[in-house]
């Protein structure tokens, strides 16, 4: 019997929180998971006051490209998101 790691499935979910509207990742962020995700909130970037990506273990292109996505719809409005971020969130900005 062989003994495996499952693997943590990635979300992306959008929480009306205290501090205003959260864009959330966690897990591992795959397409799969930003399909979901867009199948549920639409295709169009929306307004956020905070990403939190502080829980992802990885980040596929296209979840990648949703957070930017977001961020520049918030830096066209002439608003700052703040970012949390995961280390391994952190590795992918810089590379």
């Amino acid at each position: 019997m062989t003994s495996s790691t499952p693997v943590q499935r990635g979300l992306v979910r959008l929480l009306n929180t205290a501090d205003g509207r959260a864009l959330c990742l966690a897990g591992a962020v795959d397409a799969d998971a930003v399909l979901a995700f867009r199948r549920r909130y639409g295709r169009e970037p929306v307004r956020v006051d905070v990403i939190d990506a502080g829980s992802v273990t990885s980040l596929s292109g296209a979840a990648l490209e949703l957070v930017r996505d977001h961020l520049d719809v918030a830096a066209l409005g002439g608003r700052t998101v703040p970012l949390r971020r995961s280390p391994a969130f952190g590795r992918l900005l810089v590379s």
